[in-house]
């Protein structure tokens, strides 16, 4: 899920450092397929980006399984930006003033070449401590970008700053991150999808990446037997996605992909079949404004329309950045073979990679989304609204149960801890509690739970971050950890100690071995939760708002998006 339009551009901005203490230029040969890798550079860092890892998805592959590359590259000039997969920044319904003219004008040729974006863009990057030799075995950590599984790449995700820091803490990484298709180019769900074995593309866009990783990361002086994966929002719902893949079987080759999982603002989203009636109506949708809908073969069809036309009909239906919200248009759905089944049910019947993980959130996650639901006035507003634009399987009488667990603004409202502040519209900090609680915070928690019980020897845990405590409106919200944890711009407690126990984890698969940071307890023992301040870290009880929790726990099979 994702953050407001400015929050998920500033990143390019701090994707390019100012050209300072330049080095010789590194090159090195990836054995599979063979390509000779020329990277750069800069502030002790050595960065290899842009490198293909899958056959272009263009022409009959457009709306296919990624297809490994199977014969050599050659030279790879890896010192550039790598093009962007086709973004889904804003609806183009006319329905939705004004940002769809903003939509239609970002998809534009001209505009699509300036943002970056296109077609051909399943590549990786790859950065390490300069220096760094093929024999080195730095443990990886692999990164997932999100983007409510519609927009984002790894032109926005520049690991300079988290590879130096880490050398800083004597403890090394490599940095790798995977480009892969999201919108109607990556989620498109309906029956027609599902038949064609075509669904979730990408979770198989990003599988095929980590396969990448075991075959050439040595080469870059990585460990391919200590890949820990890490992603915020979309990324850290596609790292419990990936750790679901087939049932829970992460081997490649006899060897598991990845041993190790970070979740950032994201982990279970209960979700209908690829071929559910709402994934239909946005396939039908897609098909009609791209016009296919006379063809005999309508996905067939949508393989053969111009690019801008299909990116135009797959951005006709509801996103991110508008009164959806979450109730996402395009996200990984059940097909039956790579995930057989909602992620809750697989959690329940142990149908996951069992390894060691971390699941947080941000106090406030609900706050952006709220920003665009500003007619809801009243209760029964907000229990229409879940009714009609989520939650199509629960009765009204359970809706309402639900928005009566979020009794009075001043302590069930989000910015939390904010008494009658904040409440930007009547039901401004309602709605914000109940949309980050659902889809973040109160499902993590059921996450938890389900795993303590399922395998009760796998350790597990999880934080609360509240470093923007007392941002008007917002408070620390979701997407704010991009800022603090990922690019480290304040040099505060929050963003050395996360990262602190962050390479602790990726190094000893427990974030308290190796450091001088207080002890993180273990949520699989404790059910305990440390909170990340800005100027100082404390330790809570994971119980907050147990009414809207038990409400969650009893009723979630119909709470499926």
């Amino acid at each position: 899920m994702k953050i407001t339009a400015a929050l998920t551009l500033l990143p390019l901005a701090l994707a390019a450092p100012a050209p300072l203490a330049r080095r010789a230029n590194p090159t090195v040969i990836a054995p599979s397929p063979q390509a000779t890798v020329a990277g750069s550079n800069l502030l002790g860092v050595e960065s290899f980006k842009g490198i293909p890892y899958a056959q272009p998805p263009v022409g009959q592959l457009r709306l296919k399984p990624p297809q490994p590359l199977t014969s050599a590259l050659g030279k790879v000039d890896g010192t550039g930006l790598p093009k962007a997969c086709p973004q889904f920044f804003f609806s183009v319904d006319e329905k939705n003033i004004p940002t769809n003219v903003l939509g239609t004008i970002l998809n534009l040729p001209l505009l699509q070449t300036i943002t970056n974006a296109g077609e051909d863009c399943l590549t990786i990057n790859v950065q390490r401590p300069a220096g760094t030799k093929a024999d080195a075995k730095l443990p990886v950590l692999f990164w997932i970008f999100g983007g409510g599984f519609e927009l984002g790449s790894t032109a926005m995700y520049d690991g300079t700053s988290l590879v130096a820091e880490s050398v800083a803490q004597g403890k090394p990484i490599v940095f790798v991150a995977v480009n892969y298709r999201v919108g109607g180019f990556g989620f498109l769900p309906g029956k027609e999808v599902l038949s064609d074995g075509s669904a979730n593309l990408g979770l198989l866009d990003q599988r095929l990446g980590l396969q990448w990783v075991q075959d050439n990361i040595a080469s870059f002086g990585g460990d391919p037997e200590k890949v820990t994966i890490w992603g915020e929002s979309a990324g850290a719902i596609s790292v419990l996605d990936q750790m679901m893949l087939y049932d829970g079987d992460i081997n490649y080759k006899g060897k598991p992909l990845f041993r190790a999982g970070i979740m950032n603002s994201g982990s279970v989203v209960p979700a209908d079949p690829v071929d559910c009636p709402k994934g239909q109506a946005i396939y039908d949708r897609v098909v009609e404004v791209a016009g296919c809908s006379g063809s005999s073969d309508t996905l067939a069809c949508l393989r053969t329309v111009p690019y801008t036309k299909f990116l135009n009909a797959a951005n006709t239906v509801p996103g991110v950045l508008g009164y959806f919200t979450v109730n996402l248009s395009y996200l990984p759905r059940p097909d039956g073979k790579a995930l057989t089944a909602s992620p809750d049910d697989l959690i329940r019947a142990g149908k996951y990679a069992k390894v060691p993980f971390i699941v947080g959130d941000q106090e406030d996650e609900g706050t952006l989304f709220g920003l665009f639901t500003s007619n809801l006035t009243t209760t029964k507003d907000i229990t229409n609204y879940l009714s009609t634009v989520f939650f199509n399987s629960a009765s009204p009488e359970q809706i309402s149960e639900l928005v009566g667990t979020y009794q009075t603004i001043t302590e069930d409202g989000s910015p939390f801890r904010t008494s009658l502040l904040n409440n930007w519209y009547p039901q401004f900090k309602r709605v914000s509690a109940i949309l980050g609680d659902m889809t973040f915070t109160i499902t993590r928690r059921l996450f938890l739970e389900v795993t303590a019980q399922v395998n009760p020897s796998v350790p597990s845990w999880s934080y609360l971050s509240t470093y923007d405590y007392g941002t008007p409106i917002l408070g620390t919200f979701h997407g704010s950890d991009l800022l603090q944890v990922f690019y480290g711009i304040l040099p505060n407690k929050a963003a050395k100690s996360v990262r602190g126990y962050y390479y602790s984890f990726i190094y000893n698969l427990n974030p308290n071995t190796g450091n001088s940071l207080a002890e993180w307890p273990q949520w699989s023992q404790s059910n305990k939760l440390i909170s990340f301040g800005a100027n100082s870290n404390g330790i809570l009880d994971d119980t907050f708002r147990g009414d809207s929790y038990e409400f969650l726990k009893k009723n979630v099979a119909s709470l499926r998006v």
